[in-house]
This record gives C-alpha cells, structure tokens and sequence, in this order.
C-alpha cells in the first residue's frame, strides 16, 4: 500500500513552486534585513537618494536587482532602508518578480512588513501573520508607560518588562511594559 498522502487539490509541481517563492521571498526579506543593518553602521558615509533597479546582464540575458542607497518609496530587494524608516509594504510581482518593499517614515501605530528595522523609540506591539503580503506583519508604537509589546520587541532604556499575558500579540504572548 503507497504511505505517501496525495492531495489532488495540489500537484507536485504547484507545491514545490509554492515552496520556491516562499523561500525565495524570505532570502529577500533576509537580505534587506542583513543590508540595511550594514547600512546604520555607515548611514553618514553617503547621502545620495536613489531607488533600486532592474538591469539585465547582456552576457546571461537574467534581470538581477541593483542594490542603492533610498529616502522612502518603492524599492528592490537589497536596497538598505534609512535611518528612521520602517518597510510597510511589500509587492510581489515588483522589481521584475523579485518582489518590492516600500520604506516610508516611522510613526506611532504603524503597521511594518517582518524584517523591517524597528526605529529607536519604538517597540512592537501586535503582530498579524498574514499582514504585508502574507510576509507577516507588526504594529509599531511608541513605548510609554503601560504598554504591551511582543516578543522581539526592544526595551528601552528607562523601561522594563513585568506581567506576561499568553494571548497577547496574536496568541505570541506580550509583556506589559513599564517605566523602571
């Protein structure tokens, strides 16, 4: 008797191709994330607006994304995102189907993509797993007094976690947060 389950719904080759663009979308969601950390650490170094783009190899004939330095707008996977500002949107079939970010200004109760830098100030609030194009969301806040934040969230100085509560952000489970 064959012990392998088989789904009719879904052929071998639309779950591997299900699987590519998942993976292919958290190599980029990674990638903007590892780029733009090295970018903080060299934020003064060049001050020059730009925005991604697509260019196509004459030798291999394949687009690949060109990686630049952004001030807010649509962008291609690999371009860092400035101090100060958070991804909040994502388009999949952008920069010729290596998918978009937008990067916009960080400002209090504002949902961002996973993967997006959380501004110093801010900490994380609530999540929505299917937010940002199915790449995850989070709610940005400002930290005050009373706050319940989620896990990965930063704790500012002056602050400090105390009571858990296991429902919170989406069933992850958040701390109220409080001044120290």
């Amino acid at each position: 008797m064959n012990r392998i389950r088989r789904f009719p719904s879904r052929t071998p080759s639309r779950a591997l191709h299900g699987r590519t663009t998942a993976l292919a979308r958290a190599i980029a969601l990674i990638a903007a994330v590892l780029l733009a950390a090295t970018a903080a650490g060299t934020a003064g170094a060049s001050a020059a607006p730009a925005t991604g783009q697509i260019t196509v190899s004459a030798a291999a004939g394949v687009a690949t994304p060109q990686a630049q330095a952004a001030v807010g707008g649509w962008t291609c996977p690999g371009v860092a995102v400035p101090a100060g500002y958070v991804i909040t949107m994502f388009d999949t079939g952008g920069c010729n189907g290596y998918g978009a970010w937008f990067q916009q200004p960080a400002r209090d109760g504002l949902w961002t993509c996973s993967g997006s830098p959380i501004v110093s100030g801010y900490v994380l609030t609530d999540y929505d797993p299917t937010g940002c194009s199915k790449v995850g969301a989070w709610r940005h806040n400002l930290v005050r007094n009373g706050i319940w934040t989620c896990p990965y969230s930063p704790i500012p100085a002056g602050y400090r976690s105390t009571t858990y509560d296991a429902r919170g952000c989406s069933g992850l489970g958040a701390w109220l947060t409080v001044r120290a």
